[in-house]
């Protein structure tokens, strides 16, 4: 590895390093990112960042088959990129969530006043999350949820959903509420579910942080919500259901086969196969005695 600080104070850049560790590193970078998303959205302190960082490394290294020992100032770099997920979360959710709620750009007096009613009736009850907001029915079947999973890890078949897919297969109940907690934030700002109807809560529209000290309650709150709603219903499997429902759909998103199909395809023989087998054993048999007979006679 090139040297990496001239000075104490210098950050390390993916530059700083030679070919193969950058391969290391873009691997883990991708690792760490669906390892955040999926298990710990907002990291409850920096030691469990630095624990997935250090599991996204080992997994990367795995991959290349070439064991490079994980270096403090790697670290750092990978642990940047839990606000890189956030503005890119929030960057592909605002226009997503505004357009689909119908969130107007405007200083009229009328407009704003929509903006702030439409906010405050989503937010009221979580109605956002329903598949008609209006009549709250459909709950967690809002297409928005599935729409918002697929343009952040589906994007197509090279995307991290894909391509890491035992991260993304069942959809995690850590992502659905992530991107709840973000489309909340819209009406405020423009973000995740719940963050960007937050950032319309004023009828303008209004740059509001989603980050871990502004949301993460707002998470818990929702994270709380689906476990009720998973006790509640629990004899009729509906959140395992929803789960396997939004892998699959993405997936198909993305331009892939369901992994069920795949796995199918690949590994069950058939069964003409299978009688093709009883006839070639059929065969040799005939053939053996025929053999022994003609043997016998000499």
């Amino acid at each position: 590895m090139k040297k990496i600080f001239e000075g104490s104070r210098q950050r390390a850049k993916a530059s700083d390093f030679d070919d193969i560790l950058k391969e290391i590193l873009v691997t883990a970078t991708s690792i760490f990112q669906c390892l955040i998303v999926t298990q710990a959205p907002f990291p409850d302190g920096i030691s469990v960042e630095t624990r997935l960082a250090k599991e996204a490394w080992h997994e990367a290294y795995k991959i290349k088959g070439i064991k490079v020992k994980l270096m403090p100032p790697v670290v750092k770099m990978l642990l940047l990129h839990t606000s890189h997920m956030y503005g890119e979360l929030k960057m592909k959710m605002q226009s997503l969530t505004s357009s689909f709620f119908g969130f107007q750009s405007s200083h009229s007096k009328e407009v704003i006043k929509q903006n702030r009613d439409l906010a405050e009736s989503l937010k009221n009850g979580s109605a956002f999350a329903f598949k008609d907001w209006t009549s709250k029915t459909g709950i967690y079947k809002s297409k928005l949820l599935q729409d918002s999973i697929n343009i952040m890890w589906f994007a197509n078949r090279n995307d991290e959903g894909v391509v890491y897919h035992r991260y993304f297969n069942p959809i995690p109940v850590e992502v659905i509420v992530l991107v709840l907690t973000a489309a909340s934030y819209v009406s405020y700002s423009y973000v995740k579910i719940e963050c960007c109807i937050d950032e319309w809560s004023q009828g303008l529209k209004e740059d509001i942080k989603f980050t871990s000290a502004t949301y993460a309650s707002v998470y818990q709150g929702h994270f709380g919500s689906l476990q009720h709603f998973q006790e509640h219903m629990g004899p009729y499997k509906l959140l395992e259901k929803l789960c396997d429902s939004l892998h699959d759909r993405a997936r198909l998103h993305a331009g892939v086969k369901a992994l069920v199909t795949m796995m199918s395809a690949v590994s069950r023989i058939g069964n003409k196969a299978f009688d093709n087998a009883i006839q070639e054993y059929q065969l040799e048999e005939q053939y053996d005695a025929e053999a022994s007979e003609s043997g016998s006679q000499m």
